[in-house]
């Protein structure tokens, strides 16, 4: 129950929606983590595929495995649970379609089903970037594309609770998880057109047999269109924390609300044209329209700088209020004993590192040194795989007590878990970038291959003890979430709380909430540079690639 503006809400139906999300969600973390750990001991020396079989066919198998459910269905799904959620207790409202919640729930199940029984059964063997022409099951491609119809409804249910909203409150501002997280849906549901189209008009006719090839230059045009993008998809929902209940947890106030909303604006508008920074070395894209995604990809820069100062900014007040002093002794000041907060700031250190790698792999010269090396896992791991996943296992130590109604189990060994977590990523993800700069190749069973090189046998043992260090992490994670939900008999006492800012929503200009005007923004944006190269290929290339197996 909620009290808002003097209503009480009840929201029961949203939390046991969000939950249904969370277990889908953690369910593939576990087997991410799982088939991870096997790829990090195969490139420290221990090869465990043979005794895998049938579960695990190859290493390329147990690639595809870790990717899908790692990067494409742990995220996904807690997103969607968790926006809505923040939504909902933002704006003291209810979804305004709960029957379309849980339809939008089974939809995307469904389609995640469909997609996992040619992915365990070894006939989708095309890692989670699927580049043709390496061809998949049909009902790889089918069910993916349903999990992406299901996000476009979540969408879609989130703007009209707004409205629903927006309603009632015709002159106030939308309060600020509710902006961010409909930014990041608006967001997304540009950015999916991309792999939407990729799958509709060329992946699943050429699957079924309706056309007889593909193109591999196009299908990787549509592919980028999305899968850069994606990467705030998942980041802005951390950011939603860091912004809206990090600083509360720490015991201080957001710095700024209407700097949070300039620079989610500015991700809505700079982060879908930037895809051509993944396609460097591609040949059939002019340079100049490299240049252009090179400089955007900077511009994207941006609001991650404005969100850096933001939100350490309003870290330091939190710290300062807990005594804190000096320019940087105040930050053991943080009330480190919070597991939950821990694990978001451990999050923000390392991604720190992590943003300037982008940099790297968006300067055209630097991108040819690590391009398809072992450095662009390095650095996926600490995007996608630290500042995205430790901050939802962070926000998971007070969510699964709020669902649960059960205290967390363990918080002494939730922060031991997220320092495994945080130590664990320090040596693997460094020994990949380490071996990257070697020039090492990613997406390689490195331990049989010919070329293994005498400098690369030093830093590999690396690899398979930060895997392993990641692993026995997710174990304790498991295990205390476990034992949170089946036996703590203590009751939570958690309650969702966004912090209060400095500087309010009062101060944020109107225009800020004129959806329109942004959204358009970003569109043309796209149109500008996206439309030149997408006209050419697509009323030029002939689609006569035909499809591979190589599993």
């Amino acid at each position: 129950m909620r009290t808002s503006g003097g209503r009480t809400t009840d929201l029961a139906s949203e939390n046991r929606l969000t939950g249904a999300y969370l277990v889908v969600a953690l369910v593939a973390l576990f087997g991410g983590v799982l088939t991870g750990l096997f790829q990090a001991l195969e490139h420290a020396g221990l090869d465990l595929y043979p005794w895998l079989t049938p579960f695990i066919q190859s290493y390329y198998h147990g690639l595809s495995l870790h990717g899908v459910l790692n990067v494409l269905v742990w995220t996904t799904f807690f997103i969607c649970g968790f926006l809505p959620f923040v939504t909902a207790q933002a704006l003291g409202l209810p979804l305004k379609s709960r029957p379309l919640g849980w339809v939008t729930f089974w939809l995307m199940t469904g389609g995640l089903v469909l997609a996992a029984i040619p992915l365990v059964g070894n006939v989708a063997t095309v890692l989670f970037t699927f580049y043709p022409p390496m061809k998949a099951h049909w009902a790889f491609y089918v069910g993916l594309t349903l999990v992406v119809v299901g996000t476009w409804l979540v969408a879609l249910n989130l703007v009209l609770t707004h409205r629903a909203w927006r309603a009632k409150n015709p002159l106030a501002r939308t309060p600020l998880p509710a902006f961010m997280s409909l930014v990041t849906f608006v967001l997304w549901t540009i950015a999916s057109l991309g792999l939407a189209a990729e799958m509709l008009f060329m992946l699943i006719p050429w699957s079924l047999g309706l056309v007889g090839g593909t193109d591999a230059l196009l299908a990787r045009v549509l592919f980028w269109f999305t899968g850069h993008p994606i990467v705030y998809f998942w980041l802005l929902p951390a950011y939603v924390s860091w912004y809206t209940l990090v600083p509360r947890q720490a015991g201080g106030r957001l710095f700024s609300d209407p700097l949070a909303r300039v620079s989610f604006i500015l991700f809505l508008i700079l982060s879908t044209p930037v895809g051509f920074h993944h396609q460097f070395t591609d040949p059939g894209i002019p340079e100049g329209w490299k240049l252009v995604h090179a400089f955007l990809t900077f511009a994207v820069f941006f609001p991650s700088l404005l969100t850096f100062f933001n939100v350490v900014a309003s870290l330091e007040s939190g710290a300062r209020a807990r005594g804190g002093k000096g320019w940087v002794a105040w930050f053991g000041k943080l009330p480190w004993g919070d597991p939950s907060l821990a694990a978001q700031v451990l999050a923000m250190l390392l991604f720190a590192f992590g943003g300037v790698g982008g940099l790297i792999n968006a300067s055209f010269n630097l991108n040819l040194v690590v391009h398809n090396t072992s450095w662009i896992p390095g650095h996926l791991h600490l995007t996608v795989g630290t500042a995205v996943t430790l901050t939802f296992i962070g926000i998971t130590y007070w969510l699964v007590p709020y669902l649960s109604g059960r205290a967390l189990w363990s918080r002494r060994l939730a922060l031991v878990q997220v320092w495994f977590w945080f130590f664990g990523m320090a040596i693997f993800s460094n020994a990949l970038h380490r071996l990257g700069l070697m020039g090492m190749p990613r997406r390689t069973m490195i331990g049989a291959s010919v070329y293994l090189q005498p400098e690369w046998r030093s830093v590999l043992p690396l690899v398979g003890i930060g895997g392993t260090i990641l692993f026995v992490s997710t174990i304790l994670y498991f295990v205390n979430i476990g034992l949170t939900v089946v036996a703590s008999r203590e009751p939570a006492a958690v309650e969702v709380a966004f912090a209060e800012a400095l500087s309010g929503p009062e101060h944020a200009p109107a225009i800020l909430d004129r959806w329109g005007l942004w959204v358009a923004m970003a569109v043309v944006l796209v149109v500008i540079a996206y439309g030149p190269t997408l006209a050419r290929l697509v009323s030029t290339t002939p689609l006569n690639a035909p499809g591979l197996r190589v599993w």
